[in-house]
């Protein structure tokens, strides 16, 4: 019993007096480590941020680091999240974790224009300011072309689809904007850019019929009658060629329902520890 109490104050004594120990790291993980659990994300952060100096060059460090980032998102700091998981990616480079951080990566940017998408009624996505989508489309390409066997690639595929609808909504969103303000020329490239750069995307329909108005405007007739002609070929049901009143119907009504973007929601929601 003597020898016990000898030992367990000796460790005690080695955690105070040496903060670099391994018990002292241990100690200081599990702490963080717990407030993670209870959502005490600014705690968690501080005491990451130790572990994350300390143990630099170990895997608790590594795991440090993509606990930071993690509460670094929870607690709603996306800049600070992508710019941590950055310095991962760049000081691990051959870590088995590294399609982990990819697609973190294109989680916080993803969540930053989902969570709206999920809270306020009638507010289109597209209609935001698309660079968070856009930054959160590349981390989920390249997770798919750099690992494509990865357990994480197959639900990056399916982000990657939602991000290039909402995307390609959005240069369909401007054009609209360009369209009703009879800025034809600016509408017909918008349009343009949406149908060559997001081919698969539902919106493209609206692209088509939107590049077809504005040529007709500007008396492009054989421009016109080509983009008709390309609507009718690609979208042979489509309400755009009986008339210009389905103008205005979102793009995830074509798609669908909304129902992916609540499942995408719930998943971006999960704790990391509970995936990897």
């Amino acid at each position: 019993m003597a020898l016990v109490v000898l030992g367990l104050s000796a460790c005690g004594s080695s955690v105070k007096d040496d903060p670099n120990s391994q018990a002292a790291l241990d100690q200081l993980y599990a702490e963080a480590k717990g407030d993670l659990s209870n959502g005490a994300w600014e705690r968690a952060i501080k005491g990451l941020e130790k572990v994350e100096s300390r143990a630099a060059g170990t895997v608790l460090g590594q795991q440090a680091t993509l606990d930071l980032a993690w509460a670094q998102h929870k607690q709603g700091e996306r800049v600070q999240a992508v710019a941590t998981l950055d310095r991962f990616i760049k000081l691990n480079p051959s870590s088995p974790a590294v399609d982990y951080a990819l697609y973190m990566k294109g989680i916080v940017n993803f969540n930053e224009d989902l969570g709206l998408f999920g809270r306020i009624a009638g507010q289109d996505v597209s209609e935001r300011d698309q660079q968070a989508a856009r930054d959160g489309l590349l981390a989920f390409r390249q997770l798919v072309d750099q690992f494509p066997e990865s357990k994480y690639a197959a639900d990056a595929v399916t982000r990657i689809n939602f991000i290039t609808n909402t995307l390609a909504s959005y240069e369909v969103h401007v054009a609209r904007y360009y369209f009703n303000r009879k800025a034809y020329v600016a509408a017909a490239g918008r349009a343009q850019s949406a149908v060559l750069e997001f081919q698969t995307a539902p919106a493209v329909e609206e692209a088509l019929y939107l590049m077809a108005e504005s040529y007709d405007k500007l008396g492009l007739t054989q421009l016109r009658d080509d983009a008709r002609r390309v609507l009718a070929k690609s979208f042979p049901e489509s309400v755009y060629l009986a008339g210009p009143d389905a103008r205005d119907k979102p793009w995830w009504k074509f798609w669908g329902s909304d129902q992916p973007a609540a499942k995408a929601q719930a998943a971006a929601d999960k704790p990391w520890w509970k995936v990897w």
